[in-house]
């Protein structure tokens, strides 16, 4: 059996786990979210307690997974990480969509839920500098459609995604320029703190 296995990935608060739960119900698919997989299976190295996160043992995870996508009975696996292109075997992979929202968004998206400053300006950083899609691009080069998703519903999203998928609608990548949007508009400060 031919599996699709499906990644949308992107910085926190760009709308990863709605769309691939809603993704998964259109597909009759099985979703997986990485966060949750790697508590389930504990293949955690620890926290990270200055960046305020977990540590995954990338190596125990990949193999993991490869186990859970070959066994699968599923056709449709859809995987949500803002790492998952770097922890799924190349060569399980289908699609990747790599989710994108505009700072100005993503930094009010992440001020109501409650984030530090710190980890505030860490993840705006990772998205005006493309972090997840290069990481996509290098590890799962060819696959990889970038969605800016600013101002857009999960419906919406899903519907784009499904659209690509079908073929009703071209995948493209490298599009978006939020860094080249700040500098025009003069609030790269206020967005880019390194």
């Amino acid at each position: 059996m031919n599996k699709r296995v499906i990644l949308i990935t992107g910085t926190p608060c760009v709308g990863k786990t709605s769309t691939a739960k809603q993704l998964a119900a259109k597909l009759n698919g099985e979703y997986i979210n990485l966060t949750d997989f790697a508590k389930t299976y504990h293949l955690t190295l620890g926290e990270d307690s200055e960046r305020q996160t977990t540590i995954i043992d990338e190596d125990a995870m990949q193999q993991k997974l490869r186990c859970i996508i070959e066994a699968s009975a599923n056709v449709n696996i859809i995987v949500d990480g803002h790492y998952a292109a770097a922890v799924i075997p190349t060569n399980q992979v289908s699609n990747v969509f790599v989710l994108r929202r505009n700072p100005k968004e993503l930094k009010e998206f992440m001020r109501k839920c409650g984030f530090s400053d710190a980890k505030l300006y860490e993840n705006l950083s990772a998205e005006i500098i493309d972090s997840c899609l290069v990481e996509a691009m290098q590890t799962q080069s060819g696959k990889v459609c970038e969605l800016d998703v600013s101002g857009k519903t999960v419906d919406e999203n899903v519907m784009e995604i499904l659209d690509i998928l079908d073929k009703r609608k071209k995948c493209f990548a490298g599009f978006v320029d939020w860094l080249g949007m700040l500098e025009r508009e003069g609030l790269t400060d206020q967005y880019l703190k390194m």
